[in-house]
């Protein structure tokens, strides 16, 4: 089958994709690639082109290539030519399961976890509540009705988007003008609200291997350059420190392998995830799941595949069996 390379999308990590593009090219050079416009069509653009393209985390891509349509004249495609589809895509409908069920019901195979788990890891609140059966402690939930009382309370709350990604609308409470922000932003997208939990942030990736088993990888310790681990620190702060392997007690680290393990499995996560927690006073608590984890040469799991002893083509090459594995191609 033929690996092409689908990156871009509609959603605001679009820019992320590019450059998780950028690398996923360099380890698959004789792989297609195929761009998802922000206005849902899909281009054939060259290597050149994408590889020119500099400042991919703050500049949009235009495709050198042909249009073949929307996505479902894409996948239609990729279906009569035996296409593998290795996602470099990340956020929205992307990562939210609705171009899964779009690439199941033609039976193109893609890399990463299927519809349902990424429809159950996108939506945080409910991704906490399956994370939390399985034993992976994460914060309390606070209302917005409640938020006034939980701030007097907490002194400190943080609120994000309930379905999105790279940290966009992060809002730090520590003021009523924050919490007049939270309310004015809650009003055109659903938000989490969570007491604020300080201690180090860590994430930890899970890989699945070629016989169907899991292994946690090395986690990573993040220190943000402004305290901060929003977009700008993530991809833009020179000073943000990732540390891999993480400097935890070697209880911490067994721990948050543990625990990034359990959350895949509770959400039947295929290929690879990336879990993300806080380690506070009493030990690691659960943030989220990411079913399509940034892949750019400067992203988390990437280090963590480093970390273990991965080349990033073996583990591109392990993904792309594992998709043809499960279309029974």
């Amino acid at each position: 089958m033929k690996p092409t390379i689908l990156f871009g999308g509609t959603s605001r990590e679009r820019l992320v994709s590019v450059a998780s593009a950028q690398a996923l090219a360099n380890a698959l050079p004789e792989a297609d690639l195929w761009f998802w416009d922000h206005d849902g069509t899909v281009n054939v653009t060259s290597p050149a082109a994408l590889h020119a393209h500099d400042r991919p985390f703050e500049l949009p891509f235009r495709a050198d290539g042909i249009l073949m349509g929307d996505m479902a004249r894409a996948l239609d495609l990729a279906a009569h030519e035996d296409r593998v589809l290795v996602l470099g895509l990340h956020g929205g409908s992307a990562e939210n399961g609705e171009f899964q069920v779009l690439a199941e019901a033609r039976g193109v195979p893609f890399t990463g976890s299927g519809s349902a788990a990424s429809h159950l890891a996108f939506d945080k609140t409910a991704a906490k509540r399956f994370a939390g059966l399985a034993g992976v402690h994460s914060p309390s939930s606070v209302s917005l009705d409640e938020i006034d009382e939980a701030f007097s309370h907490y002194g400190k709350l943080i609120a994000k988007p309930a379905q999105d990604g790279s940290s966009f609308g992060l809002i730090y409470v520590n003021s009523s003008q924050d919490l007049a922000a939270v309310r004015r932003e809650a009003k055109t997208i659903a938000y989490v609200i969570e007491p604020f939990i300080t201690g180090p942030e860590a994430t930890c990736g899970v890989l699945e291997q070629s016989d169907g088993s899991l292994i946690a990888l090395p986690p990573v310790e993040i220190v943000p350059a402004d305290g901060a681990f929003d977009y700008k620190s993530k991809y833009l702060a020179a000073a943000t420190q990732e540390i891999c392997p993480a400097r935890f007690a070697p209880e911490i680290m067994a721990q948050l392998q543990d625990l990034a393990i359990k959350a895949h499995k509770a959400m039947s996560c295929r290929g690879y995830s990336r879990s993300d927690f806080i380690i506070s006073d009493h030990g690691p608590v659960y943030l989220e799941t990411n079913t399509l984890p940034g892949l750019t040469k400067a992203s988390l799991y990437p280090k963590s595949l480093k970390a273990q002893g991965i080349t990033f083509i073996d583990f591109l090459t392990g993904q792309i069996e594992l998709a043809v594995k499960r279309v029974g191609r």
